[in-house]
């Protein structure tokens, strides 16, 4: 085994168990937004300590049983809609890997291509079906449909800017990094995944700062 694919054992070992810190906590400790279940595992995975740091200063402070002043300020707001996004997003980006890997599918003759492709509509998907469950509980008076319009305004232009970062990345992993890419059954390729993951988080993170500021989207 040569040194980067011990790195990247060891990055998604951590972020494996920094998912799992998270979810036993979830589990003991639910947050009082459910959607928020399953964002904060996922920003383990990419995140590392830093997803379980931010869930103990942040995140805890929305657990239906914990009773202590939201003094969150604008920063940690953006912080926590940038998670939301970015979790459907991955989620959406993890699933769409294995349909291009197992159909060998091609976008005019490119893997690369089918991978942007199958990946942008997969993470649209989820990003906006994790917004909808976001604020449909709190407006059902709207309907579906009327959340639903709402939850595509509210995170169109962020899902953009994540898959920017994400697909930025791919793209310096394929044409720069290696003169053969890592494949979806190798740790390399999902510990360039991480990396890719939390370049769009920073990439969409001044979208989700301009749509909160704005009343687009609202601060969780």
């Amino acid at each position: 085994m040569n040194v980067l694919a011990t790195i990247s054992w060891i990055a998604l070992g951590i972020g494996l168990l920094s998912s799992l810190i998270i979810i036993v906590d979830v589990i003991r400790h639910p947050q009082m937004m459910a959607i928020m279940n399953v964002v904060w595992p996922i920003n383990g995975w990419f995140l590392g300590p830093f997803a379980v740091w931010s869930y103990y200063k942040w995140g805890r402070l929305k657990a239906k049983d914990v009773d202590r002043e939201d003094n969150r300020g604008m920063g940690a707001q953006v912080f926590m809609s940038t998670s939301h996004c970015s979790s459907g997003c991955t989620l959406g980006d993890a699933v769409g890997v294995p349909i291009v890997f197992f159909t060998s599918l091609t976008v005019a003759g490119s893997t690369l291509l089918a991978h942007y492709t199958v990946e942008f509509i997969a993470a649209y998907l989820f990003g906006i079906l994790f917004q909808l469950f976001a604020i449909y509980p709190m407006n059902q008076e709207a309907g579906i449909l009327g959340n639903l319009k709402d939850a595509i305004k509210a995170d169109t232009l962020s899902l953009i800017a994540f898959e920017i970062g994400m697909f930025g990345w791919m793209a310096i992993v394929h044409f720069v990094l290696f003169q053969t890419p890592p494949k979806p059954d190798q740790a390399t390729y999902w510990f360039m995944m991480q990396i890719a993951m939390i370049l769009g988080f920073l990439t969409s993170y001044p979208a989700n700062w301009w749509l909160v500021k704005k009343g687009i989207k609202e601060a969780m």
